[in-house]
């Protein structure tokens, strides 16, 4: 069982006020109305997916890509993506910050989560990650290989999985060690001469003036009060999502290796951004040049 990522460094949630309740209900009436209206065409167009296609999705994955690209506009995240989804078979590894995460990547390429078997019991959210596809998991070592095995069946219907393998989320400041445990399953037999993993960075900019950590989800936080101060802040922030150069599981000798690459490739996005920001000058110039 990975531990729930923690800090006794909490942010100071900004007021509300009048205004403040105004914007979120003016956000998120309209938010609520395109995620549950979506998901009610996803169910019934899954009614007749289902018994066509089987396990594989053709129709459904882009009412849920459409569904996010909404969500974004209708809160004013703006959404900035560097590089390009793989076409590749495989599967995607980035790190994990907010609940946002599943929107911003979601909006992006149409893929499936792997997420801890908790999130499926979560009012709203448990809905939306079962219609969507979610594999649920448990994170125990007796039950790895049936997870595995799941993982395999998923892979070999064509669809891309998105792993966290820092295994919790943290306050968007900072890259957790990812676990090499769910790694072992790109190299079943059958499938690790022809997957590939494509790295993914997630970076949250917090609105002007506002905690960096703004974004960021974990520990005991509370999700309505959460979603309350992303609806009401007056101009919201940004998300940065790169999609690093994919990798051949072929060319690693192990799970631990792959996991090491996976993780240096999310990280470095968090270490240039640090730099820029400690040398603002210089990326200016460097901008410039």
């Amino acid at each position: 069982m990975n531990p729930t990522w923690r800090s006794e460094d909490l942010p100071v949630d900004p007021s509300v006020g009048v205004a403040g309740w105004g914007r979120a209900l003016g956000r998120g009436v309209p938010m609520a109305i395109v995620v549950f209206g979506g998901l009610a065409v996803l169910l019934l167009l899954r009614l007749i997916e289902r018994p066509i296609s089987g396990l594989r999705r053709p129709v459904t994955p882009y009412i849920t890509q459409g569904v996010c690209k909404t969500v974004f506009w209708l809160i004013g995240l703006d959404r900035r993506v560097h590089g390009r989804p793989m076409k590749n078979d495989g599967a995607l590894v980035a790190n994990h910050s907010s609940w946002l995460d599943i929107f911003a990547l979601n909006a992006t390429d149409r893929i499936y989560f792997v997420s801890k078997s908790e999130v499926a019991s979560w009012p709203a959210i448990g809905w939306l990650a079962r219609a969507t596809g979610t594999l649920f998991i448990r994170r125990n070592r007796k039950e790895a290989h049936a997870q595995n095995k799941l993982f395999e069946r998923r892979l070999k219907a064509g669809h891309r999985l998105l792993f966290f393998p820092e295994g919790t989320s943290s306050d968007g400041a900072r890259v957790l060690p990812f676990k090499a445990t769910l790694f072992q399953a790109f190299f079943a037999d059958g499938l690790h001469e022809k997957i590939w993993i494509q790295p993914v960075s997630i970076l949250y900019h917090a609105p002007p003036g506002e905690d960096p950590r703004f974004y960021g989800w974990w520990g005991d936080m509370d999700f309505g009060s959460h979603l309350l101060k992303v609806l009401a802040t007056r101009k919201n922030g940004a998300v940065d999502v790169f999609f690093h150069d994919p990798v051949a599981v072929k060319d690693f000798d192990n799970r631990k290796a792959l996991a090491a690459c996976c993780e240096e490739k999310v990280r470095s996005v968090f270490r240039e951004s640090a730099a820029a920001d400690a040398h603002p000058d210089a990326a200016i110039a460097s901008d410039q040049s």
